[in-house]
């Protein structure tokens, strides 16, 4: 049994229904996030879990225990808010005991657990230090030192690293990966951010319009989406439209509008004739000259319309002969050349015949 189970939850709004029979099975210990657009629901969860806002019908479970009549402060969850909601007239150590205080834990426990946290956060320097003496990271550190010193069953973070700059965002995910391994205890995280969510998850369920899209591993979720709105929304990626010719036991035979035939994975469950998209990431599409690009399975001509120079990748947009346009992504790997291809210039792209993933409509 899972951790923490969500039973055809729904949640409306009036008219607008924010969640809507939704099922989910978290599992002790494990980094879980909700990822999607704004609006698609993900943060009601959460309020719902915390016991902030109510299910208008199903139930949430927490080892087996129907939360409802559980008021917030009751259930063994805490909340990481992405403004942190620290308290600016206390000290760190102070806003870290606040929960234990609340809770009339004896006065040797409060000290000693705080203490403990203080360490475990890396914040005993800062121990008399106020939020507005703090960096970024060290008020998020309070936070979360804050929410985990009660001990949680889970923790819930809600768009944390939002306020942040992009170099400490990097550091706090690293943080974040190594406090929930160091901790052990459940994470539940909700982002808008895919790089985020790739980054950090153990587990990520996609959610659009208040259903589920996709819930699975980080490199399954990138590299085979189950819908044009995970594959779109999840990186960038190509989408070409495209009809089932064959399929057979390893490969299948697509064609592509506008192009022509090429050689794709294998298409469960469907016969010749179903329509839908090839979609494949920029990074799986080799650009070349004719002889470097051949020897790929499916290969096609076509001219730079644009690119983008990033430092260490440029990113090429090639319209095909077809019209359809490509982005590849090529390393800048070789030393003291910043561009390989100009605007304008014929190239061909390619890709192997096991890269890409049909999409059925």
């Amino acid at each position: 049994m899972a951790q923490l189970e969500i039973r055809n939850v729904t949640r409306r709004f009036g008219d607008f229904v924010a969640v809507d029979d939704i099922s989910l099975g978290i599992e002790a210990g494990e980094f879980f996030t909700l990822l999607g657009p704004s609006g698609c629901g993900k943060t009601t969860i959460l309020r719902m879990i915390a016991g902030f806002d109510l299910p208008d019908a199903g139930q949430i479970l927490l080892d087996g225990k129907d939360l409802a009549g559980t008021p917030p402060e009751q259930r063994p969850v805490r909340t990481v808010f992405q403004n942190y909601a620290l308290f600016p007239h206390m000290t760190v150590a102070q806003n870290i005991a606040f929960p234990l205080r609340m809770a009339r834990i004896p006065q040797n426990e409060i000290h000693q657990r705080t203490g403990e946290t203080l360490e475990h956060m890396r914040l005993t320097d800062k121990a008399e230090h106020y939020p507005r003496e703090l960096s970024g990271g060290q008020q998020q550190r309070v936070a979360l030192g804050r929410a985990l010193v009660s001990r949680p069953r889970v923790l819930l973070l809600d768009e944390p690293l939002a306020a942040l700059d992009a170099k400490l965002r990097e550091e706090m995910q690293l943080e974040l990966i190594n406090l929930q391994r160091d901790v052990g205890i459940t994470f539940i995280f909700v982002t808008h951010a895919q790089g985020e969510a790739l980054a950090l998850s153990h587990r990520i369920a996609v959610l659009r319009s208040g259903r589920i899209e996709q819930v699975d591993e980080p490199s399954r979720i990138y590299g085979f989406p189950r819908s044009r709105f995970v594959a779109d929304f999840i990186g960038n990626i190509n989408m070409l439209d495209a009809a089932v010719l064959e399929t057979a036991h390893g490969h299948s035979r697509l064609a592509i509008s506008g192009l022509g035939e090429i050689t794709a994975p294998p298409v469960s469950g469907l016969t010749a004739g179903a329509r839908g998209a090839f979609a494949i990431r920029p990074e799986q599409v080799r650009i070349g000259t004719r002889s470097e690009v051949t020897e790929l399975k499916n290969h096609f001509p076509g001219e730079v319309r644009n690119l983008l120079y990033s430092g260490d990748v440029t990113v090429y947009k090639v319209q095909l002969v077809g019209g359809q346009m490509l982005e590849a992504l090529l390393p800048n790997s070789a030393p003291g050349r910043a561009e390989l291809f100009e605007v304008g210039d014929a190239v061909r792209v390619g890709w192997r015949h096991d890269a890409g993933v049909f999409l059925h409509e």
